[in-house]
């Protein structure tokens, strides 16, 4: 069974750092191109960040641009967001998800109609 679970969401203050992760299991991340996205209340899933199955290509919302990271580590089927300096603003539900590549190890995308598999999402919320 495929599945991606992420964890590692919280309550934080503004300007603290949180470190997302997300496990995959029943599946092998390196043939997948990775994305992370974010969904508040009221909102539509917006892409917070991808990154192509190399791991050489990235792409990053505007509103996060060097303030989150995204890495993977394929030795441990895991796929992280750094997030540093949070504002309220970035408070949502934020999911991991895998889009099989096996022809492109340079393909990424943000938009979240490009990906197949998802997580089950971790809170993230920004307040003081």
């Amino acid at each position: 069974q495929l599945q991606l679970v992420e964890s590692g969401g919280g309550l934080v203050q503004p300007w603290e750092s949180l470190r997302l992760s997300c496990a995959a299991s029943g599946f092998t991340l390196d043939y997948y191109t990775i994305g992370w996205f974010r969904q508040a209340p009221g909102k539509e899933r917006e892409g917070v960040s991808c990154m192509s199955r190399s791991g050489g290509s990235t792409a990053y919302a505007d509103s996060v641009k060097g303030r989150f990271t995204i890495s993977r580590d394929n030795a441990k089927n895991t796929v992280y967001l750094q997030m540093n300096s949070l504002k309220p603003a970035d408070t949502a539900v934020y999911y991991c998800a895998a889009k099989p590549a096996l022809y492109s190890r340079t393909y990424y995308s943000l938009s979240p109609s490009d990906y197949t598999y998802w997580g089950q999402g971790t809170q993230v919320t920004v307040s003081s």
